[in-house]
């Protein structure tokens, strides 16, 4: 069967050239969605993932509305392959079932590594940049040291963890989080 998928990222933006295309390709069925490619979790996709079988084609406008970076394409297109299942993307000029669109395919794959391996190493770089500065990583704490300190003593001195909760406008998770670093700390002073 041959399936056509076609989304574009708003609710205010028309499907209808997407549709024209792929009723032109000739697919058997449409599934779309008004969503942007950014979010993970695409109703319709999803539903087309389900429906596909091997042997099936999937048709797409252009590579960009299946999904928006090359690392999501080439986990989907490689699903694909594993599967048997063939695709089309008619603008980009790539179909799985030809020795072109393989090869089309494997280049994708080399270009999604290498973005993967340059965006790590881009990473690393700033870490290694912010701790020679010495700024350290991760969030803030939403607390003072002055306010932490106080829940913890709290803690110590008897007081139940649902009053501390209520009266300093935190969740059971935060002081507990706050609990432990405290233990943490302690034992580390009385070790040294």
């Amino acid at each position: 069967m041959k399936f056509g998928y076609a989304r574009v990222s708003t609710q205010k933006q028309n499907l209808q050239m997407q549709i024209d295309a792929l009723e032109k390709h000739g697919v058997d069925e449409i599934i779309s969605d008004k969503i942007s490619g950014s979010k993970v979790e695409r109703k319709g996709l999803n539903n087309l993932l389900n429906k596909l079988r091997k042997g099936d084609t999937l048709v797409v406008w252009k590579l960009d509305r299946l999904g928006r970076t090359m690392f999501q394409l080439v986990n989907l297109l490689n699903g694909f392959k594993d599967k048997g299942i063939n695709f089309i993307s008619i603008q980009d000029g790539i179909n799985t079932s030809t020795t072109m669109g393989k090869f089309m395919f494997h280049v994708m794959g080399a270009m999604a590594e290498m973005e993967r391996e340059v965006i790590n190493d881009r990473v690393k770089s700033g870490l290694e940049s912010a701790k020679a500065r010495g700024r350290q990583g991760g969030r803030k704490k939403a607390h003072s040291k002055e306010k932490i300190d106080t829940m913890v003593k709290m803690v110590s001195d008897g007081y139940s963890k649902k009053e501390i909760c209520e009266s300093m406008g935190v969740s059971r998770t935060t002081l507990y989080r706050y609990i432990k670093e405290a233990e943490y700390f302690t034992q580390i002073k009385t070790k040294y």
